[in-house]
């Protein structure tokens, strides 16, 4: 019925998701944080 420590970190180390993988993910969220806040500060620096 419950599976032991072992085999849940077994588990979770094969669906663990790859170092570029999450490199790209961090890369594409940096990106968006620069376009929304760039946008955000152009937009007010063009409306003031």
């Amino acid at each position: 019925m419950f599976d032991s420590l072992d085999e849940t970190m077994r588990k979770d180390a094969k669906t663990a998701s790859s170092t570029t993988e999450r490199m790209v993910i961090w890369l594409v969220v940096a990106t968006a944080s620069v376009l929304v806040f760039g946008g955000l500060y152009y937009g007010i620096r063009v409306v003031g």
